[in-house]
């Protein structure tokens, strides 16, 4: 699928008993985000960012002046893009957040920037540009690097259980919410071993960032 055709997901999750809400990368359609929060009857309460890029902060600040919801970025992310907003929180590497009684397990995986990060609820995982159902995310120079992510998704495939649905932040064709076992068996970058995970990444002539075939 060419560039201009991707598609950038912001996710959604509310607390049922006491309608808190939790938004993961918040780009775009600032409407559709107030609107839905409206129809479930939820206040904003925080927001986890799996990375700085542009497209998966830019309505931070503006969720933030509005709703003063707290907002969690891996402080290696912090320390590496400079990003800042309002009530920012680093977090590392295997803490656990409890937003509400939501329970947030923080994985640290980069590749994609210095400090990506997927946040694991229960049976979900918020992967950001670190994992896509059908590929990985692209490794820029600077901040990026085919290596790490090639331990990140080693991890990955070792430590998320078949059964864990995958929610990425593009789509290149299949919808959200995949199983990871799903894609242990479809993902060609979970099959690759390291050197052919890092000459494929970085194979020249590619058609755009996210040509994964």
């Amino acid at each position: 699928m060419s560039y201009h055709l991707f598609i950038n997901y912001t996710y959604l999750i509310v607390e049922p008993n006491s309608g808190h809400a939790i938004v993961v990368d918040p780009a775009w359609e600032l409407d559709k985000i107030t609107q839905q929060l409206e129809k479930a009857h939820a206040n904003l309460r925080a927001i986890l960012l799996t990375h700085s890029h542009y497209d998966h902060v830019n309505l931070v600040p503006t969720l933030s002046d509005w709703m003063q919801p707290d907002v969690f970025m891996s402080q290696k992310e912090i320390d590496a893009s400079g990003f800042r907003c309002k009530r920012l929180h680093a977090v590392n590497d295997k803490d656990r957040l409890l937003l509400g009684e939501l329970p947030f397990h923080c994985l640290l995986t980069p590749g994609h920037t210095a400090g990506s990060m997927c946040f694991q609820l229960e049976k979900s995982l918020f992967t950001g540009d670190t994992l896509f159902t059908e590929g990985c995310g692209a490794c820029p120079v600077p901040g990026g690097s085919p290596e790490a992510m090639y331990l990140s998704m080693q991890r990955l495939k070792a430590e998320i259980k078949d059964d864990v649905r995958i929610f990425p932040g593009h789509s290149f064709g299949m919808s959200p919410g995949q199983t990871m076992g799903h894609l242990c068996k479809n993902n060609i970058y979970l099959q690759l071993n390291r050197e052919h995970f890092i000459r494929f990444r970085m194979r020249k002539n590619q058609q755009g960032l996210f040509d994964f075939q």
